[in-house]
């Protein structure tokens, strides 16, 4: 059995070509829609958007590929594509009845709620990232053997066939790795939660490469084209994250100001895992998001 969000509706909602997602949706007034992370679905919200609901409709997808939600065959770099996912989320909303939302991503989610920011600035109001930066400059940032910390983005990087089958030999140990490698505070993930996202992300193998690889080809290719074209966000927009740019040495505030000139740099103690590590801390920087 699934597990969602308690207390939230359990809903599947049309995305793009065809492809349904998985959401939770709760609480009323105006609406957020959270992004999930790897490897996980979107219980990792549960704190958060309990948090949230008793001023917001808050909606938690599954992303395409993960979870619930429908995994379409890869036949093309397009169908992982952040802009793909990103209109995903789109209809999704207006499936919903909202034409209009704030959105916040953590992880993979940011990078598609990143791409919903460029590509829809007349539908995202307000944008929160949580532990990331943008495909393009994350790419740029990998160096030498700092760049261990992401030997996942190089694995699944490569061209279909081995990657899949080196982590479906090893699903649980593949993934479980990176649930005990970035929890600063492993009580914040229990052990049925955890079992969860073990679950989900063996099911979805071959759709989660799709996704990575996906961001070593086709969005770098979008947001280079964006970063020629002088594009930026728009919204309002807050990014937490931890100190990457001490650990890996870069200006991750400066990274951030280039694309969004609204912003809100702020780092946090909590591990990776902020919104389930740090949830008040989270709903916190996101309620001062949308008072913007």
């Amino acid at each position: 059995m699934t597990l969602t969000i308690p207390g939230f509706d359990h809903v599947r909602l049309p995305g793009t070509d065809g492809v349904e997602l998985a959401a939770a949706v709760g609480g009323s007034g105006s609406p957020v829609v959270l992004l999930h992370g790897f490897p996980q679905t979107h219980l990792m919200w549960r704190h958060v958007a309990e948090r949230l609901a008793d001023e917001h409709t808050v909606i938690c997808p599954d992303l395409r590929g993960y979870g619930a939600s429908d995994k379409p065959a890869a036949t093309g770099p397009d169908v992982y594509a952040k802009r793909t996912m990103a209109a995903d989320v789109v209809s999704l909303a207006a499936a919903l009845g909202h034409e209009r939302f704030a959105l916040v991503g953590h992880d993979r989610g940011a990078l598609v709620a990143f791409r919903a920011g460029l590509d829809h600035p007349e539908t995202v109001t307000h944008l929160g990232i949580l532990d990331i930066v943008p495909t393009l400059d994350m790419w740029n940032v990998l160096h030498g053997v700092s760049a261990a910390v992401g030997y996942h983005l190089f694995l699944m990087a490569q061209p279909p066939g081995l990657p899949e089958a080196m982590i479906a030999g090893s699903a649980d140990a593949f993934f479980g790795s990176f649930l005990d490698a970035w929890a600063n505070d492993p009580t914040a993930m229990p052990e049925d939660v955890r079992a969860e996202y073990l679950r989900a992300s063996a099911a979805a193998v071959t759709s989660i490469v799709a996704d990575y690889r996906a961001s070593a080809d086709i969005d770098v290719m979008h947001d280079q084209a964006d970063l020629d074209a002088g594009s930026q966000l728009a919204m309002p927009v807050t990014v937490v994250q931890q100190d990457w740019g001490a650990q890996l040495g870069y200006d991750a505030a400066g990274v951030w100001k280039a694309w969004a000139p609204d912003l809100d740099h702020r780092l946090t103690r909590a591990g990776h895992f902020m919104a389930e590590e740090a949830p008040d801390e989270i709903a916190a920087a996101i309620q001062s998001l949308l008072a913007r």
